[in-house]
């Protein structure tokens, strides 16, 4: 009776044992897989940041009108190379985005421009500040060397109001979003605030732009 419990016990640690290996070839697997998952979308980004920062130097960015003739030209494509774009232009400091919301309604209408410079923007705002929160200060300091790193820093640590001011610079025109996303991403600021932020503060403005220079506001 004792010999067979005793076999038991050790059968049923080989199958503990088998199930513990097969676990751990499964994890392996999967984080192999997340790795060429995550090792191909940032080569993909990578290269079409590229092929925007040639856009931009071969003068595609200049106006309304050339990024417009841009645009238009990956034909059925274009309303998504808009949106990659505005995500982009909040990535890549260098890139305008008020010239997407002008093409965005321009090409697509009041609530096609709306929708495509509204999620891009979102998408690369939300980027822009999980970017600062894994790579810290180092890497914002060399985004935005000299004096206004350091303003700017010290100011969204130690303001009391800064969730309010941030909200408000989403809000209103003409304010530096893309300064404002990866400065918010060396705060303390969980993730879920600051797509709350976003997703509530960025429509307004959007829309009035996509209403003004579609002529909404002249009907």
């Amino acid at each position: 009776m004792i010999n067979a419990m005793k076999m038991e016990v050790i059968v049923g640690s080989d199958e503990s044992d088998g199930n513990d290996g097969s676990m751990e070839m499964k994890m392996d697997r999967w984080k192999r897989i997340e790795k060429w998952v995550s090792g191909g979308l940032i080569a993909v980004c990578l290269a079409f940041c590229a092929v925007l920062l040639k856009a931009y130097l071969d003068g595609k960015f200049d106006s309304v009108k050339t990024l417009q003739q841009y645009v238009a030209g990956f034909g059925i494509l274009a309303p998504f190379i808009l949106t990659a774009i505005q995500a982009a232009q909040v990535v890549l400091p260098v890139l305008p985005g008020f010239l997407g919301c002008a093409v965005g309604a321009v090409l697509f209408g009041c609530a096609g421009g709306f929708w495509c410079n509204y999620i891009g923007i979102s998408a690369g705002s939300v980027i822009a500040f999980l970017l600062a929160k894994k790579y810290g200060s180092a890497m914002v300091g060399r985004m935005f060397p000299g004096k206004r790193y350091e303003r700017w820093s010290a100011w969204a640590a130690e303001s009391k109001c800064y969730a309010l001011i941030l909200f408000a610079a989403m809000v209103l025109p003409l304010f530096p979003d893309d300064f404002f996303c990866y400065f918010t991403g060396i705060t303390k600021m969980s993730v879920r605030r600051f797509v709350t932020i976003i997703v509530l503060g960025k429509p307004w403005c959007i829309l009035a732009y996509s209403i003004i220079f579609s002529g909404g506001f002249m009907k």
